[in-house]
């Protein structure tokens, strides 16, 4: 029998799967720059996300700007309000968080 925080972790990394969006990389090329470490796989930046903001994701996005790979997350809250988070790739620092209109 799974423990009940590994269920919720193989949930949520179900629910990211899903909602990836490669906004400039194609699949391959996320998979190649994961696999040569030039950018860290989401799911190892999940946790500390989830600690900050709780909530159910709705977007995730890999896009490229100013030459770096930036995750783009957008969380739904338990009060219904949407937070968006801006994600270096290669480092794992959080570069913006903020609540969307």
């Amino acid at each position: 029998m799974l423990h009940k925080s590994t269920v919720k972790t193989l949930i949520m990394m179900v629910l990211v799967i899903s909602t990836l969006s490669l906004a400039d990389e194609g699949y391959e090329e996320v998979k190649r720059l994961t696999e040569s470490g030039a950018i860290l796989p989401f799911e190892d930046l999940l946790p500390t996300i989830q600690a900050l903001q709780p909530g159910r994701i709705l977007e995730l996005e890999l896009e490229r700007e100013e030459g770096d790979y930036i995750y783009e997350i957008e969380i739904l809250d338990e009060q219904g309000a949407v937070w968006e988070f801006k994600v270096d790739a290669a480092t794992g620092e959080i570069l913006e968080r903020e609540l969307e209109d």
